[in-house]
C-alpha cells in the first residue's frame, strides 16, 4: 500500500480552537495513529490537521480500503480511527474486533450519530464512539483520553497548553431530561429508581445517563464510574 500524502485540503469536519504545541516542540513519545475512511480529499485533511495540530500524535497509515489498512507493513499501530461508513462488505464489527485482536485501539467516527451504530461499534470493542459533527481539536481530546495521555484530576497532556483563562472547565450542554437523569442518579438513586422519579422507561433514563456520561467524555472529563459522575456534577453546581 501507497501511504496516502498528507496534503492540506479543504474538510467537512468542524475545526474548533487548535492546540498547538509550543513550535519545536517534539513530544517525547508520540502515538502511532494509523486512519481509515474511502473519502481521500477527507482523509487527506485529517492527516494534515493531525500533524499540524496534534503533534504528540503520529499519522503513520493512511487507508482507503480495510485491506490496504491490515495488509500496510505499518500495522497494527497503537490507535485508529475508523469511518463507520465505509463502503466495504467488512462490518464494523469485523473490523473493530480484528483490530483489538491486534492490539490496536479503536475510535469510530461516523457522521450518522443514531443509537444503532453507537452501540454496535461500543459493543464490538471501540473505545469510544464520536460524530464527525465535532471539531477536530475534541476528537484529538478524545483520543488522549483513550490512550491514557490525561493525568487524574482532568488535567491536559503536558504538550497540549493551557488555553488562555483556562481556570473554568468547560461543561457539557446537556438537554433537560439529562440534567434531570444527572442530578437524580448523583444523590444516590439508581437507573431503576431514576426512571421511576422521571415516570419514564427504565431504557430512556439509561439512554439519558449514557449520553450524560459520553458528553463529559467528549470535552476530556471522563465519567465512566459513578464516582466520577458525581464529581463531575459537583464541579459542575448540579449537586444540591
Amino acid at each position: 500500500m501507497t501511504v496516502t500524502d498528507h496534503a492540506t485540503t479543504s474538510t467537512s469536519w468542524a475545526v474548533g480552537a487548535d492546540h498547538d504545541q509550543p513550535r519545536g516542540a517534539v513530544p517525547p513519545s508520540r502515538v502511532r495513529l494509523a486512519l481509515l475512511d474511502d473519502h481521500e480529499v477527507l482523509l487527506d485533511s485529517l492527516s494534515s490537521w493531525i500533524e499540524q495540530h496534534a503533534r504528540d500524535f503520529d499519522v503513520v497509515l493512511s487507508a482507503t480500503t480495510w485491506l490496504q489498512l491490515v495488509h500496510s507493513p505499518a500495522f497494527p499501530t497503537e490507535l485508529v480511527f475508523i469511518d463507520f461508513q465505509l463502503k466495504e462488505a467488512v462490518s464494523i464489527e469485523a473490523r473493530v474486533r480484528t483490530c483489538r485482536a491486534a492490539g490496536v485501539k479503536v475510535i469510530v467516527l461516523s457522521s450518522v450519530d443514531t443509537d444503532e451504530a453507537r452501540e454496535r461499534a461500543l459493543a464490538a470493542g471501540a473505545a469510544v464512539f464520536l460524530p464527525k459533527s465535532l471539531p477536530m481539536s475534541q476528537v484529538m481530546d478524545a483520543a488522549r483520553q483513550v490512550m491514557g495521555m490525561e493525568s487524574d484530576g482532568g488535567h491536559p497532556h503536558p504538550w497540549r497548553p493551557l488555553p488562555a483563562g483556562a481556570a473554568p472547565q468547560a461543561s457539557p450542554k446537556l438537554s433537560p431530561g439529562e440534567l434531570e437523569a444527572l442530578k437524580l442518579y448523583v444523590t444516590g438513586l439508581s437507573t431503576a429508581e431514576v426512571a421511576s422519579r422521571m415516570n419514564v422507561q427504565y431504557e430512556t433514563a439509561k439512554t439519558y445517563l449514557r449520553r450524560v456520561r459520553e458528553k463529559y467524555a467528549r470535552i476530556g472529563r471522563p465519567a465512566s464510574r459513578k464516582a466520577d459522575l458525581m464529581r463531575r456534577a459537583a464541579e459542575d453546581g448540579f449537586l444540591e
